[in-house]
This record gives C-alpha cells, structure tokens and sequence, in this order.
C-alpha cells in the first residue's frame, strides 16, 4: 500500500517520471546494491530526478543521501530504460560510476533498510528482476532491452 501511494504521488506531481540507477563496483569487483524499507528485494542505488536537476546531480545526490558514496567525476550513462512495472510513464537512465568513495559508514535509514556489495557468483537470492536483468547486459553480453 505504502509503495502504491508513494508511486501516486509521483504521478500527480510529474506526469513523467525520471529515475536513476548506479552500477557501482569495489576493488574487488562486487556490485553495490540496496535494500528498501518499503519493497522486497535488492536494487541498485538511485532515485527520481527531481525538478531542475541534471540526470549526474540527481544521481550523485541519491548516492550520498542512500548509501553514503561521494560520486567522483563523470558516471558513464549506459542506457534508458521504460520501467512499466512502476507506470508506462517511469524512464531509468543506468550510470556506471568508476570513480566514487565513501563519505563515512552507512547508517540505515528510513529509505534504505541495508546495503551489501555481492560478487556477480554471488548475488542475493531476492534480487530485483530488472537489477538481474541489467547486470546480465553489462557483464555477461545478455541481449540489452528498452524496458528495465
């Protein structure tokens, strides 16, 4: 109930709706990826573009508000994406970010329950299907879609 609402209230305050997702990587080549407090399942970090916003200011400040990551420099844009499993209006533009570092430890939040860095071998069982989908296109050659 609480995800439907919170996805109504977007619709009636922008028509179209403009989110953004980071594929982030550690040293040691695992993915970052997040638990929500109001959806099951892991994701990659991100957020909506608000008004006013560039896509890379949105992201950077999804970043440092979700998962406390301080975006260094230019994330590569690697695709966007139709998300109709929110609403035939929801577009996602997925960013590689290379250059990041962390701002301090995260602390769980009312958005972001838990984060945790996954060998690609090793993902979690209750992955997001669009997440799984996206990581199958960039790292093992899977058929790239238009719609997450």
């Amino acid at each position: 109930m609480r995800t439907k609402l919170f996805h109504l209230y977007f619709l009636l305050k922008r028509p179209m709706t403009l989110g953004v997702r980071a594929i982030i990587e550690d040293d040691r080549a695992r993915i970052l990826l997040v638990r929500h407090t109001y959806t099951r399942g892991w994701y990659f970090p991100g957020g909506g573009v608000e008004s006013g916003q560039t896509m890379e200011q949105a992201l950077a400040m999804e970043l440092r508000e979700e998962v406390n990551i301080q975006k260094m420099g230019e994330a590569e844009l690697l695709a966007i994406y139709l998300n109709r499993h929110v609403s035939r209006r929801d577009h996602v533009g997925l960013f590689r970010c290379r250059n990041w570092g962390e701002r301090g430890e995260f602390q769980a939040n009312r958005e972001i329950a838990e984060i945790g860095f996954f060998s690609l071998d090793e993902l979690p069982a209750d992955i997001n299907n669009g997440t799984l989908a996206r990581l199958n296109e960039v790292y093992h050659g899977a058929k790239k879609t238009e719609v997450w």
